[in-house]
């Protein structure tokens, strides 16, 4: 099928991977209404339909459209908005404003959306776009550079984009994107995100780190506890930010970040201010505890997701 298709097969579906090729503008706004359909933003559009074609690197621009169609119960995949359940879009960007375009060394790539419809998650599709992007972008495109951004406190990017594929945090960016909501954002709680870099060409290695093996306590840098809360859909246990300890300077360090953040984002989306104000409080504590580290000269090694009980996610830092 060439560079531009891909077959995945996920537990009992398959999925046609596919690189968009159309050159009638309304194909696109299928892309648009997807998009509102996982993130449920519908202000914060994708450019016109128009502009999407002529932006798609096989047309007049620079930017890659990949879709993601679930195959109908005979097996054969029809290519329309209904079948349309996943897809990736980002663009052609520069790293050194100075040099700009002049060298091809100086490219890199802007991943700006990848995602699922809910249905269809846990499948591997997200990873499998992402593998499908990488292979497009270094076949095609000769870029070998991938840029994303991520919420630092969801554990499910966070194992995707660093300890899957090995992506390196060049920073950390608070309020990016101002007041954001949608399914997976809350306009009370800011849109701090990871700036992050994947280098195509750099093989993954991650820190031979037992974290089992670790004396409890003397390597979080977040305290958390457990409380029994009155959550949207009635009493819960949630984790909680306890306390920092800044102070501590051994390797490796870990940053505790919520089991499931977007989960807690509509547990907590409730009148009592108690309540409401834990994950602001989950934002604002890990927030000063990364830029603390990060200027101390640590680094984010990898991600670990343990299963407990009670199961940790936790970020695995070194200088």
């Amino acid at each position: 099928m060439g560079r531009q298709e891909k077959i995945l097969s996920g537990k009992e579906l398959r999925f046609l991977l596919k690189v968009e090729t159309s050159g009638t503008a309304e194909d696109y706004l299928r892309y648009e209404a997807l998009r509102n359909d996982i993130w449920g933003c519908a202000e914060d559009n994708l450019p016109g339909s128009r502009n999407m074609m002529c932006e798609n690197y096989l047309h007049d621009g620079s930017s890659l459209f990949l879709a993601a169609y679930v195959a109908d119960p005979s097996g054969s995949f029809i290519e329309d908005r209904a079948h349309l359940v996943g897809f990736s879009y980002g663009f052609v960007g520069v790293r050194d404003k100075k040099i700009c375009f002049k060298s091809l060394d100086n490219l890199w790539f802007y991943s700006q959306y990848t995602g699922v419809l809910p249905a269809y998650r846990g499948f591997g599709l997200g990873v499998g776009l992402k593998e499908f992007q990488k292979d497009v972008l270094a076949d095609v495109f000769g870029v070998t550079t991938v840029t994303c951004t991520f919420d630092p406190l969801t554990g499910v990017n966070a194992s995707r984009n660093i300890h899957h594929f090995g992506m390196d945090v060049l920073e950390y960016r608070a309020a990016t994107y101002g007041e954001y909501g949608g399914f997976l954002n809350r306009l009370d709680v800011p849109t701090d995100r990871f700036f992050m870099v994947w280098d195509l060409k750099k093989p993954k290695s991650r820190p031979d780190v037992r974290l089992d093996g670790l004396v409890a306590g003397r390597h979080d840098v977040v305290e958390v506890e457990h409380r029994r809360v009155p959550g949207r859909s009635g009493p819960l246990d949630l984790e909680t930010v306890r306390a920092l300890r800044l102070e501590l300077d051994g390797e490796p360090l870990l940053i505790r970040i919520p089991r499931d953040f977007y989960a807690l984002l509509r547990e907590t989306d409730v009148a009592d201010p108690a309540v409401r104000g834990i994950p602001l409080e989950w934002r604002m504590r890990t927030r000063e505890a990364f830029q603390t580290l990060f200027g101390r000269g640590y680094k984010i090694m990898d991600f670990r997701t343990l299963p407990g009980p009670p199961a940790a996610n936790d970020y695995v830092l070194s200088r």
